[in-house]
């Protein structure tokens, strides 16, 4: 499995945080429409995640992590498909469907850290940090975790905005 060290956080000024991102040195990268349509899982999460935009495919998602709003582990698999509605068909047929979440997404690159800029369709403006670990131990999570600091920092995220649970709990899916 892959990982991440994540944080979310409410968005006060989306504004002033992506000219905070933007002056520390990170890049914009594209915005694309998501998708999620999250499935019952005896473990973790579960959800395929359909993207229209530049970044436009389909992927299942298995991930779990751990729901507090400091920087938290990730573990996920992603598989890629040709087919999102026919496998979205298939899992709804067996697992059942929980919900879905459907946000406008930015997407800025600082360091191995994602930013992620969410407008959430009933939630309003989110941003989500993916510092992407690159082996298993986590040996880079210590400047990971440094990296996500600064950002935080940078784009105004403090304490009491950040967010322990996802989008889809945060809707009652």
């Amino acid at each position: 499995m892959k990982q991440n060290l994540e944080i979310k956080a409410r968005l006060v000024d989306r504004q002033a945080a992506r000219a905070g991102a933007l002056k520390l040195g990170a890049k914009a990268s594209h915005v694309e429409a998501q998708r999620d349509t999250f499935f019952h899982a005896r473990h973790g999460r579960l959800k395929l995640r359909v993207v229209t935009g530049e970044g436009e495919g389909a992927w299942l998602i298995g991930y779990d992590r751990g729901d507090h709003s400091e920087a938290r582990i990730s573990s996920y698999t992603l598989v890629e498909t040709a087919d999102p509605d026919g496998l979205r068909e298939a899992l709804a047929g067996t697992l059942g469907i929980r919900g879905e979440v459907i946000k406008t997404r930015e997407i800025l690159h600082w360091r191995n850290v994602r930013i992620h800029l969410d407008e959430v369709e009933g939630l309003g403006d989110y941003l989500e940090y993916e510092a992407v670990l690159s082996d298993a131990e986590g040996a880079d999570r210590e400047g990971s975790e440094e990296s996500l600091r600064i950002l935080c920092g940078a784009m105004g995220i403090e304490g009491s905005e950040r967010v322990a649970v996802a989008y889809a709990d945060l809707l009652g899916i």
